[in-house]
């Protein structure tokens, strides 16, 4: 018996280092298709990438902003909308006390009908959230109040209170737009 240690097929496989003569070459051509690692085509590579991703963003963040003015301003035109539907009617109620003959109208009703109207219109306007600031003889609050003068109090109790009323104010929606202008009590006991 002979002793293998070696098989026959390690025996008929050539040893690693020993190449065949194509072999090599293809070795070295897959090496070559490898990916080189040159930075200067990486970080361009890069650089194009990030030039795309802001490219997006800023057209995408344009569209939003060109969108919310868009938006904004629909509602706006909603909004005015549905105030001056709401002042038709009263638009309409002083056309006819505005357009009444002079034979067929006396003063108490011309000045019924203008009673009448400025009604409705508050009303309408109390309907979009305006609110009358009209403080005669109440205290005196310097946000909502505007004081022209003063004027003496009767006794302590009136002072700081309101005596009269020269310009009625208005608060929209919890905004002043524009405050009272009154005349003040000023005890000086």
């Amino acid at each position: 018996m002979t002793d293998h240690s070696t098989s026959d097929f390690e025996q008929s496989a050539p040893a690693p280092d020993a190449a065949a003569p194509g072999e090599a070459t293809a070795e070295a051509t897959a090496a070559s298709d490898a990916p080189t690692s040159d930075p200067l085509a990486e970080a361009e590579r890069v650089l194009a990438e990030q030039k795309d991703k802001y490219l997006r963003l800023y057209a995408e963040y344009d569209n939003f902003r060109k969108r919310a003015v868009r938006d904004r301003q629909d509602a706006e035109k909603m909004g005015m909308g549905a105030v001056m539907k709401g002042l038709l009617e009263t638009l309409d109620d002083l056309g006819r006390v505005a357009h009444m003959t002079p034979e067929g109208a006396d003063a108490k009703s011309v000045l019924e009908g203008i009673a009448m109207v400025e009604k409705k219109l508050l009303k309408s306007l109390a309907g979009h959230g305006l609110e009358v600031v009209d403080p005669l003889n109440a205290p005196f609050d310097p946000a909502l109040h505007e004081a022209i003068t003063t004027a003496p109090a009767a006794s302590a109790d009136e002072d700081h209170t309101v005596a009269v009323v020269y310009q009625v104010g208005y608060v929209l929606n919890g905004t002043l737009l524009r405050p009272a202008r009154v005349v003040v009590r000023q005890w000086n006991g």
